[in-house]
């Protein structure tokens, strides 16, 4: 288990909500602990793992489906009610072809190999971000798990793909535009996110301490925590670890 320092668990400083559940407080448990609901991961670190190993990038991306088996199923047994991976981002489209590949190709074996135990163990699938610049092969996979796990009321797990939360901000402005008088309430109904609940805890991985542009409107008042795992060694001990911290967490939203 990582040992992380106190000054790791860094809380933001600015408010934010997802629209249907703005009225929703965050769960409370034992002794007045923080309780979290909604879990978001940048998971990072999978090529600095297979490089420390002198292996090929697309291992260490392997690896990293693997950790994301486990935690889906940790997440399941911690009675979170959602968690949000980033697994692509609009940015990601600059590296090279030959990764790009590969992560398509895990992608879909992903899917076709675990549909099957999300839709027996309760699981929604959901995705955030425009899945629909992929190819018509990866697209199709994605809407039929879409579909297979739609009336599922388990966890929810999203996977951020070709997503950007600054992309994502100014759909949601535009939709908000469209309909009326732009508000924060207006922007937070059309987000990506907006059926899930507020998010509680943003979680990195591998030691980099920043948000590479991954729910910035939805981390506005989350918990930050940091750890220098690597993506593919982050158990769910790790994730024990985190939410730990996090019940410790006074959470004021601007107030003393």
């Amino acid at each position: 288990m990582s040992k992380e320092p106190a000054s790791s668990l860094v809380p933001s400083e600015v408010e934010g909500r997802g629209a249907k559940h703005a009225s929703v407080a965050p769960g409370v448990g034992e002794g007045g602990a923080c309780v979290a609901r909604h879990v978001a991961i940048i998971m990072d670190g999978n090529g600095r793992w297979a490089k420390k190993r002198h292996l090929p990038r697309a291992v260490g991306h392997q690896r990293g489906v693997e950790s994301v088996r486990r935690l889906v199923r940790a997440a399941r047994e911690m009675g979170l009610e959602a968690l949000t991976l980033y697994a692509f981002s609009t940015e990601n489209w600059r590296r090279p072809e030959e990764e790009i590949s590969d992560l398509m190709g895990l992608l879909k074996r992903f899917i076709m190999s675990d549909l099957d135990e999300f839709a027996a163990n309760n699981v929604r699938l959901k995705i955030i971000g425009n899945y629909k610049a992929f190819p018509n092969d990866v697209i199709d996979l994605v809407e039929q798990a879409l579909a297979r796990t739609a009336g599922n009321d388990g966890v929810t797990l999203a996977v951020a793909l070709n997503y950007g939360s600054q992309d994502e901000i100014a759909r949601a402005a535009v939709r908000a535009a469209e309909k009326g008088p732009v508000t924060p309430e207006t922007i937070s109904a059309e987000l990506d996110t907006a059926d899930l609940p507020p998010l509680d805890l943003l979680i990195r991985t591998s030691g980099e301490l920043r948000l590479s542009n991954f729910l910035l409107w939805q981390a506005a008042y989350a918990e930050l925590w940091f750890t220098d795992v690597l993506w593919p060694d982050f158990k769910p001990e790790h994730l024990e670890e985190a939410l730990s911290a996090f019940a410790k967490r006074e959470r004021r939203y601007g107030g003393r």
